[in-house]
């Protein structure tokens, strides 16, 4: 009990829930208003977040940086005029433009920046991205709420089915802590949840056809590639020794810290989605 209070009274657990009230907020905010406001904040987060992937390897103020960021810049662009199908020559144009910096400047860069040069405009912008897009599709006002259903679901039920029943070590290198258990329960919990909230919701997302099946398989599926996610982000530090990816956010770290398990919620639930509407149509 006396750890408790004293954890409750630090100026660290503070300055946490703070800032994490506060970014609970401005997300609501941006989620609510949809439109330009979300497409500037996931714009915005998608290139901090690069910038902070760059500094892992030392290449966030190099040219290798800035092709990066004029990149996911266009990216973004080409998103807000729904031109999708010009997203792979963009990817192909950078990965040119950077091998075309690999060979002039040789040997200033190692073959690693250079992917992770291609790895920052995949890994941030266009995994971020489908926030604004899932909040783009029909009934997205709606459907955007099962990212964080999902993502949020699933870290708490498989933390509480892992303290109560885990006894197998899913990854035990990267998070001792994960257990097998724990990542069923963090699955089955997020379906659930998909359930609950798709059967509340049913007469707005009639269109579905079937709601109540279609946000548990969405929010089941996004579970296991979130957990996915958060195990490579962990593996992404270990691997260059680094604890947290930035320090802008306090008492959490950088953006890539808070919102690792979104980079593959979002466009998870986006394709299953698509997957699910596809399959009901044929």
């Amino acid at each position: 009990m006396s750890r408790l209070l004293n954890i409750l009274g630090s100026r660290k657990f503070h300055l946490r829930l703070l800032s994490g009230i506060v970014l609970v907020l401005l997300a609501f905010l941006a989620l609510r208003r949809g439109g330009m406001v979300l497409y500037c904040s996931m714009m915005a987060i998608s290139l901090i977040g690069q910038f902070e992937l760059y500094r892992v390897v030392k290449t966030e103020r190099e040219p290798l940086g800035i092709v990066g960021y004029l990149s996911s810049i266009a990216y973004y662009l080409l998103l807000l005029a729904r031109h999708y199908d010009y997203g792979m020559p963009l990817m192909i144009g950078t990965l040119m433009a950077l091998m075309a910096l690999f060979v002039l400047s040789y040997p200033r860069y190692r073959t690693e920046q250079i992917a992770v040069g291609l790895m920052g405009v995949l890994y941030t912008t266009v995994m971020f991205s489908y926030v604004y897009r899932v909040r783009s599709m029909p009934h997205g006002a709606y459907l955007v709420w099962l990212i964080f259903i999902s993502s949020w679901g699933c870290d708490t039920c498989a933390y509480v089915v892992g303290m109560l029943a885990g006894s197998h070590h899913f990854a035990p290198v990267l998070s001792p802590k994960k257990t097998v258990e724990g990542a069923i329960g963090g699955v089955a919990g997020a379906a659930l949840l998909g359930l609950a909230f798709g059967f509340f919701l049913r007469a707005e997302l009639a269109e579905l056809g079937n709601p109540g099946f279609a946000c548990l398989f969405a929010c089941a599926f996004s579970a296991v590639i979130s957990q996915i996610g958060d195990l490579a982000a962990s593996a992404i530090k270990r691997d260059h020794e680094v604890k947290d990816y930035g320090d802008l956010i306090p008492g959490h770290g950088g953006i890539l810290d808070r919102f690792d398990s979104l980079l593959f919620t979002a466009p998870a639930i986006f394709f299953a989605l698509f997957l699910y509407s596809y399959f009901v149509r044929h």
